[in-house]
């Protein structure tokens, strides 16, 4: 019988985002341009230019309009960064996306304490450089000084920032000070940002992904005790009264709940923090070394789920590492939780477009949810 399906990442809206193929093999293919005196050296792999730093824990610090200039060198036709800075830039974060990133501008007055000096001030002299930097972190609501993971920022400013006229380059030039970068009208900038994040950094392999489901699946199948973050249990009943049901590509939610209904109603689960391998494994925006999820239209879902997850726990009376049998898991989550707003569905009301907190599921109603809690209540012999 063909059933309509519903994904955890449809219903969240800002969620997993499917991996988008290979892309890099055209963009970063070598060039005869990047063997120019002086210049990095493109090679066809998507971690960038070889011969840089790689990524430290200690992280990296730029310019705002240094960003700006990193997406606008992926817009020339060479595909390399000509400046040794941003290309070992481009090399940490295509190494370790989540690199924490350090915007610093000369701002003065009470963000003074930040300041890097001019040594990075590009031929356009201080004022300009100055207020180039103000006019990007305006756009992304940032102060200076402030600090995210690099795959956040970079994200951001795709989203908000989709030409750099009136950033870059003025419409009309007042002084010689003021003509601004000579290739803020070259569209490279524009090129760039509207082939999106995967143009910096590589979305997850599907290969990968379909041998981390079939693994993940008969590690479930097989296992003694299940282990899951706390939210995702609500995702799973959207999902069921969505539709979805077995084989999910994705994560393994609806292969969870057929489990619990028809052949392990007692199998013990087990609260966990981070986007877990057992349920989460062929997940595109999960990242396995860090066991993290960068689902989201900026890739901050990492954080919002996090106060989903202890939303769940607080309602529910548990903590991590909680074990509850399935079946009366399920029960307590359906009684506990007659609706999802506030618990999984944050209160967004007043955040920005792109705020690093606004979650897809908020701000609406769930009727999955109603629908879902409805007739698993039914299958596992609970009261409504």
């Amino acid at each position: 019988m063909k059933t309509h399906k519903i994904s955890r990442t449809q219903f969240v809206r800002e969620g997993a985002c499917l991996a988008a193929g290979a892309f890099f093999s055209d963009v970063f293919a070598p060039q005869t341009a990047c063997a120019q005196e002086n210049r990095p050296q493109c090679t066809s792999q998507p971690s960038g230019c070889p011969g840089t730093a790689t990524a430290g824990k200690s992280g990296l610090t730029l310019r705002p309009y240094e960003l700006l200039c990193l997406v606008c060198s992926l817009g020339e036709n060479q595909g390399c960064p000509q400046n040794a800075k941003l290309a070992a830039a481009l090399e940490k974060i295509r190494r370790q996306p989540d690199i924490p990133l350090t915007l610093c501008c000369n701002a003065g007055d009470v963000y003074s304490y930040q300041d890097p000096g001019t040594e990075a001030d590009t031929a356009e002299g201080r004022d300009y450089n100055r207020k180039r930097d103000f006019d990007i972190l305006l756009k992304l609501d940032a102060a200076p000084g402030a600090t995210q993971p690099a795959r956040i920022w970079l994200a951001m400013l795709l989203k908000r920032i989709s030409t750099v006229a009136g950033l870059c380059a003025y419409s009309g030039v007042t002084s010689e000070a003021w003509k601004g970068c000579a290739k803020a009208a070259s569209g490279c900038y524009e090129r760039a940002q509207k082939q999106g994040l995967n143009l910096l950094i590589p979305p997850r392999d599907e290969a990968e992904m379909t041998r981390e489901k079939e693994a993940s699946i008969a590690a479930l199948k097989s296992a003694k005790e299940v282990t899951i973050r706390p939210h995702i249990l609500v995702c799973a009943v959207c999902q069921y009264g969505g539709g979805t049901r077995p084989p999910f590509k994705p994560d393994n939610l609806p292969e969870l709940l057929q489990m619990i209904l028809t052949e392990r109603p007692d199998v013990p689960v087990k609260f966990v923090r981070g986007a877990d391998w057992m349920m989460c494994a062929p997940c595109p925006s999960r990242v396995a070394a860090t066991n993290a999820c960068v689902c989201g239209a900026i890739k901050s879902g990492g954080l919002y789920n996090e106060l989903k997850d202890l939303n769940v726990l607080q309602r529910l009376g548990l903590n991590f590492g909680s074990t509850m049998k399935a079946r009366d898991l399920c029960l307590l989550i359906f009684e506990k939780i007659p609706t999802v707003t506030g618990v999984c569905a944050l209160d967004i009301d007043g955040l920005a477009a792109q705020s690093i907190w606004r979650d897809g599921c908020g701000g609406k109603p769930h009727p999955f949810y109603d629908k879902g809690r409805k007739a698993l209540l039914e299958k596992l012999g609970g009261k409504a």
